[in-house]
């Protein structure tokens, strides 16, 4: 009895660690902490005054950014009549006409909360702003990076599918730039950067592009959702640093050609891609991620330095890529060249599966206009199709149920020659026709199909903001009704694994009559494991998003109704758990 009451402390301990890690977390570690402010001694920190106007800067790196005297209101930025409109069927915003910047773009198909009138998701946002998040695009020449702060002219006001816009300047070196801009329907930008050379000598150029943004607007970095640094160097995706990471690394520098490179949040990308659709991309000098201090990131793009002649020029294009994951989307950019650009999306090992199932969930949507709904028919779907493998694992317990009694004999009467007890057992197998494996094998392969789902729910864009019925108005959200508050009556919020709500409570009321269901026999200690988890997990999963707990809930009711349809289509192993449940009790008040 003592050693049941220490198996049982320890699982309860267990649950309270596991519940208590977040808080603990997050007390200790403050977020705020894990970006701050490199050392002066940091290499990366030491440069950050190597990018201000005129300044040289080392071949292949464009040094730091100089720091701007002072903070930014977004409004006050977006103002400035020095802006060039960006109109276009999915994105809107302006470009900067001081230091060519893209640097306002906001999301017409998104809102930024759940509510209509919450405006647009914005993605950029201009220089010292408190969401600062930019692209860039211009010239190192002789050497010394092109002043950031530089004014350019534009032969039009308004940038749309149909009326691209050129910028020009001509610098005191008697050099002409020009970058011309035109977009497509979706969320594509391409910058085609050209360096006249109208003086006397030759002069070494080299154009190049960079996203700068502040990591305080992010989306947390998941082991299931990356958030950070991204790219394809070298046909293989590279994304094995946070925002945190790298800030520890100073710089990083992925060995291979760059197909594309930027930053990526759950929903959201930038992305820098290296040529023009249907062009080659350009030899590059350097690419990478570097951290500038103060929470701020930059990928640059450098290519390789040109010698241009007298009265010659060159000319490199970049695409910009700043918008949704919308996997539709960035699989027809890779469908046009773009090595691996769908990866955007951290499918992972079971892409294969996740895709389908993501199309299934949007044809689903499209029929009953109810993405919970859709979800809930999903569920249903992947069960009917799995429930062959299901009802075949049944079968198998069945009959290895049915040959235990026979087991059990051999093992008395081969106790004390193992080998012989071995060899009769693998002989019963082959005379009985049971495969032990058989079991275990239909659950292998459910594995990776459930998990895909999962992963599906996490990461598809079509999820969030999405309502299903009555309180329940973002999927992709906690569930908003909490009992600890008495669902909003009181006046306070609940935060964390506190915030239980209705579907956390389904959860763990379907979970637990799915183990009440199950007869197999178990020792006390297994029952009261047993009868603490679905409690725990409740707990765990209330800080889900809702529609992972739709489709939890979903499952376990149908595990419900399959396991009461395969124990009547096999009452021998039902009965055969049952009576072993009996003499586990008997034993059990015998001892006591």
């Amino acid at each position: 009895m003592d050693n049941q009451r220490n198996l049982l402390l320890a699982v309860v301990l267990s649950g309270l660690l596991l519940l208590g890690w977040e808080v603990g977390v997050s007390y200790l570690y403050p977020q705020a902490s894990l970006t701050a402010p490199m050392n002066e001694a940091d290499p990366a920190a030491q440069t950050s005054a190597a990018g201000a106007p005129g300044t040289s800067t080392v071949a292949g790196d464009l040094g730091g950014d100089a720091a701007p005297a002072q903070k930014v209101d977004l409004s006050a930025a977006l103002a400035s009549p020095d802006r060039v409109v960006i109109d276009t069927p999915r994105i809107a915003g302006s470009i900067n006409l001081v230091g060519a910047r893209i640097d306002d773009v906001v999301l017409k198909d998104y809102r930024q909360e759940v509510d209509k009138d919450s405006g647009p998701v914005r993605l950029f946002a201009p220089e010292a702003t408190p969401d600062q998040y930019f692209a860039e695009f211009g010239f190192v020449t002789g050497g010394a990076r092109q002043p950031s702060n530089a004014r350019w002219q534009a032969d039009g006001g308004r940038l749309t599918p149909d009326s691209p816009v050129t910028l020009t300047r001509t610098g005191p070196d008697g050099i002409t730039y020009s970058i011309r801009f035109a977009v497509d329907e979706n969320y594509m930008i391409t910058a085609t950067q050209t360096a006249s050379n109208t003086s006397e000598t030759a002069a070494i150029i080299q154009p190049f592009a960079l996203i700068k943004r502040t990591d305080r607007n992010a989306t947390p970095d998941q082991f299931i959702a990356h958030s950070g640094p991204v790219g394809v160097f070298g046909g293989t995706l590279w994304d094995p640093h946070s925002y945190s990471e790298l800030a520890e690394l100073g710089r990083e520098t992925p060995e291979g050609a760059a197909s594309w490179l930027g930053f990526t949040d759950q929903y959201w990308l930038s992305a820098l891609v290296p040529g023009a659709a249907g062009q080659a991309s350009g030899e590059t000098d350097s690419t990478g991620f570097r951290a500038l201090g103060d929470n701020l990131f930059r990928s640059d793009l450098i290519y390789a330095a040109e010698t241009v002649p007298a009265g010659g020029s060159v000319t490199q294009a970049t695409r910009l890529y700043a918008g949704a994951k919308d996997s539709e989307i960035l699989d027809s950019y890779e469908d046009a060249g773009i090595t691996y650009f769908g990866k955007a999306i951290s499918w992972g090992w079971f892409e294969v599966v996740e895709k389908p199932i993501l199309w299934l969930l949007r044809t689903l949507n499209g029929l009953v206009g109810n993405f919970g709904v859709a979800i809930i028919l999903l569920t249903v779907v992947i069960r009917a199709l799995m429930f062959p493998i299901a009802q075949k694992g049944f079968a198998s317990m069945a009959s290895m149920k049915a040959v235990q009694p026979k087991m059990k004999e051999i093992q008395e009467r081969f106790k004390d020659d193992k080998q012989r007890q071995q060899q009769e057992i693998m002989k019963l197998y082959k005379d009985e026709k049971v495969n032990p494996l058989s079991g275990c094998l239909p659950m292998l392969i459910q594995i990776p199909i459930f998990f895909a789902l999962y992963k599906v729910l996490v990461l598809a864009i079509e999820m969030r903001h999405e309502p299903f019925a009555l309180w329940i108005r973002d999927l992709s959200a906690p569930d908003p009704a909490h009992i600890l508050n008495l669902f909003g009556l009181l006046p306070f919020e609940v935060a964390g694994f506190l915030a239980i709500g209705p579907l956390a409570i389904l959860l763990g009321i379907t979970m637990w009559l799915t183990f009440k269901l199950n007869p197999t026999a178990m020792d006390p200690i297994q029952q009261q494991m047993f009868s603490i988890m679905p409690w725990i997990l409740m707990f765990v999963m209330a800080p889900f998003a809702a529609g992972l707990l739709l489709y939890w809930v979903t499952s376990n009711l149908l595990t419900l109704a399959q396991q009461s349809y395969l124990y009547s289509k096999h009452p021998q192993l039902k009965a055969a758990s049952a009576k072993e449940k009996d003499k586990a009790e008997t034993k059990k008040a015998a001892k006591s």
